[in-house]
């Protein structure tokens, strides 16, 4: 493990030794360094005129199901845990927190969106809905009658995604065929493997069968 085997006499060019020494040098003499290693305040990168912030909590206001909310935090929040842990709305679920599931769909605007994938500050002045600013227990949205007379949820971790999404979907395509749900709801998954219930709410057209019946 000496020299001997930092260089082979019978092989020309340089060692792993005289590489990194040489590396190392030519670093020091240039003035280049990699990046990390740089004594440089971070505001050197910041474009003249842009103001930064944070990284501690900012004022920062909402408008989630028609209400206007208000909450302080770290520009690194994101949507999902603003509404959860902050806002005190749980309908939208943390499930695999890497926008693959669609536990955590919300509308923004009107578009479908994965909330754990927004940060929190981007999401200000824009329209936010829930799946709790469509309906209640008592009131239910016509979708979220068509998902419990379909049996269309089980463990219930990713109905409220799936109940939004649609929602979205139907507004675009109310009249889908299968192949247009297939693909439409393809962002969203079930582990329990309700699709064929939520197959049926879609193809009725996002009402149950008495409402879809009388019109």
């Amino acid at each position: 493990m000496g020299n001997d085997s930092d260089r082979d006499p019978k092989r020309s060019g340089f060692s792993r030794r005289d590489l990194l020494r040489g590396g190392a040098a030519g670093a020091v003499v240039s003035g280049v360094l990699p990046r990390g290693l740089r004594a440089e305040p971070a505001a050197a990168d910041t474009p003249t005129g842009t103001t930064l912030v944070g990284p501690g909590p900012v004022p920062m206001t909402f408008t989630v199901n028609g209400r206007r909310l208000e909450a302080e935090l770290e520009p690194r929040v994101t949507l999902l845990d603003a509404l959860r842990n902050h806002l005190d709305l749980t309908g939208a679920k943390k499930v695999c927190d890497r926008a693959t599931c669609g536990a955590c769909t919300v509308l923004v605007g009107a578009k479908p969106v994965y909330s754990c994938t927004l940060l929190a500050i981007e999401a200000q002045g824009v329209a936010i809905t829930t799946v709790e600013g469509l309906g209640t227990p008592d009131q239910m949205h016509p979708i979220q009658a068509a998902f419990v007379e379909h049996d269309a949820q089980q463990c219930g971790y990713c109905t409220p995604g799936f109940v939004v999404a649609c929602k979205a979907f139907l507004d675009v395509n109310p009249n889908p065929t299968l192949a247009d749900v297939e693909r439409g709801l393809g962002g969203n998954l079930c582990r329990c493997g309700t699709y064929d219930g939520i197959k049926h709410v879609l193809l009725a057209g996002g009402k149950p069968a008495v409402a879809a019946a009388g019109g």
